[in-house]
C-alpha cells in the first residue's frame, strides 16, 4: 500500500466554489485505477485543504501522478502552495490499527 498526501491553499476561490469543485470531481477521483481510498481534507482555520489518498500500489500512485486528472486539478486556478507527499505504508501495525482501506467495491 502506499499513501499520498496532497495538501494547498485557496486563493480567490472562495470555499463554496471549491466544494462544489469537489462534488463533481469525486466520481472521476473514484474511477482511478488502484485507489483504494481517498478522504477529503479541509482545516478551514488555517485555509489548508487537501486529500488523502490510499494506493493498493506504487506502479497505481505512479500512474496517477502522470494523468491528466493529477495534471489538471494541479493546474487549477486558485489553488496555491500545492504540496504533495508520498509514503509507503508500515502494513502489520496498520492492519492491527485497521489503518487499511479495502479497495471499493470489496
Amino acid at each position: 500500500m502506499q499513501i499520498l498526501i496532497i495538501n494547498f491553499n485557496l486563493d480567490g476561490l472562495s470555499e463554496e466554489q471549491f466544494a462544489s469543485s469537489c462534488d463533481e470531481l469525486a466520481p472521476a477521483f473514484a474511477a482511478i485505477p488502484g485507489l483504494a481510498s481517498k478522504a477529503w481534507l479541509a482545516d478551514r482555520a488555517e485555509g489548508v485543504f487537501g486529500g488523502v489518498y490510499t494506493f493498493e500500489s506504487e506502479e497505481a500512485v505512479d500512474a496517477f501522478l502522470q494523468s491528466d486528472l493529477f495534471v489538471g486539478v494541479g493546474a487549477t486556478p486558485g489553488l496555491v502552495n500545492i504540496s504533495v507527499r508520498r509514503f509507503g505504508v508500515l502494513e502489520g501495525p496498520t492492519r492491527v490499527t485497521r489503518g487499511l482501506a479495502l479497495p471499493a467495491g470489496v
